[in-house]
């Protein structure tokens, strides 16, 4: 080794073999974390997002199995007896029996007694034709249950309708219609500004020409007088021949409104990738086009999707209370928090406030807004490798 040292100035300076033999250690012995794991240990950090997606898991939970809770009927009707109730603690409704004297008796399904074509009417009166899914849970439910509901916590509406029971089914409509519509735009949004930012060139600037034409018109009208011409009785009727109902056409038309500022995020994003080393690398392999956009491009922009996710939603559930308040939206037996509200909203008279009929549709939307803006928020900096170390 000396006279290596002699010979070889430069070897003094090299390191022993076991020096590297340790940095080899410690290099293994690190586990490498992906953007995903660092967002998702990021995020748990920040209680108001982790709030706001405990809060949104068990709305959306209850939604689903509403036919198992204990609820009362969201269509019978007690015009007789409970018309426009405040916020009740005991379930019960006045009658009168054969002698003709008032009395008080637990508001009950009466379903117990009743086998058949009965069971199966009584059920269609309850619950309006309830899918496969949810007579399953209806099941199981009045094997639990039996006819026992629970009390009018929230009161009761103008036609003596349990509003609790109506706010629950109505978070099933008007969280659908969020998801699904925001899923259309997503799936159209996404495809059109990828497909936009990567072709580049005349292809670019005519799809994007496109989209500035279309920003021009004004959305809200163009969808009023869509779904006018569509609630025509003979288009109407024509249109559920083909199993197509207004909600199925709030799904498709709500979502083809709000795809636009989806385009133009992901083709700036996609601009901004098209030149990395990995797509040239993909290019180099033979890759296509359409392989390139949708598997090596568009993952790398989900981050943002995302975030934008998050924030469509409210603005599509918000959409669709606007249009159930102006009555063009979900039509009954179907009920949303929109057409709660909307209700409410015709009962504010000088003469009597009924405070129920607002207050709580109104919350259950806001609540729900709230939490989706929250937690698009807490996205956004978990996603965020600028954030990382904030």
């Amino acid at each position: 080794m000396d006279s290596l040292e002699k010979n070889d100035p430069y070897a003094a300076a090299l390191p022993p073999i076991d020096k590297y033999r340790d940095m080899y250690n410690e290099a293994k012995s690190i586990r490498g974390i992906s953007l995903w794991q660092d967002a998702w240990r990021r995020l748990r950090r920040d209680w108001v997002s982790m709030t706001a997606l405990c809060f949104l898991i068990c709305l959306a939970l209850a939604a689903i199995f509403t036919p198992l809770l204990p609820l009362q009927s969201p269509r019978e009707q007690y015009l007789a007896t409970r018309v426009a109730l405040p916020p009740q603690f005991s379930s019960t409704t006045k009658t009168t029996n054969e002698a003709g004297d008032d009395e008080t008796v637990p508001v009950s399904l009466n379903l117990a007694d009743l086998e058949g074509e009965e069971f199966e009417r009584r059920v269609g009166e309850l619950w309006s034709e309830p899918s496969p899914f949810d007579r399953v849970l209806l099941s199981v439910r009045l094997a639990l249950f039996h006819d026992w509901c629970m009390p009018s916590l929230c009161g009761t509406d103008l036609l003596g309708r349990d509003l609790m029971a109506r706010l629950f089914y109505g978070a099933r409509v008007s969280l659908i219609v969020g998801l699904v519509a925001t899923l259309v735009s997503l799936i159209i949004g996404v495809s059109y500004g990828a497909i936009a930012g990567y072709s580049g060139g005349i292809v670019d600037d005519f799809m994007m020409r496109i989209v500035d034409i279309m920003y021009s018109v004004p959305f809200i009208f163009l969808v009023l007088f869509v779904i006018t011409i569509l609630s025509e009785d003979s288009v109407k009727a024509q249109l559920e021949s083909y199993g197509i109902s207004r909600i199925v056409i709030l799904y498709i038309l709500i979502g083809a409104v709000y795809w636009l500022t989806m385009a133009r995020v992901v083709r700036g994003q996609i601009i901004s990738l098209k030149n990395e080393q990995f797509v040239d690398a993909a290019r180099t392999i033979g890759a296509s086009g359409l392989r390139i956009v949708f598997l090596h491009l568009v993952p790398n922009v989900l981050s943002i999707v995302i975030v934008y996710l998050t924030l469509t939603i409210p603005a599509v559930m918000l959409f669709e209370a606007f249009l159930s308040f102006l009555g063009l939206g979900v039509e009954p037996p179907d009920v949303s928090w929109g057409m709660l509200s909307e209700e409410g909203t015709r009962v504010i008279t000088p003469v009597k406030i009924y405070w129920w009929l607002i207050v709580f549709p109104a919350l259950a939307l806001a609540s729900t807004l709230y939490s989706l803006n929250f937690l698009g928020d807490g996205l956004r900096d978990a996603l965020d490798p600028r954030m990382k170390n904030r």
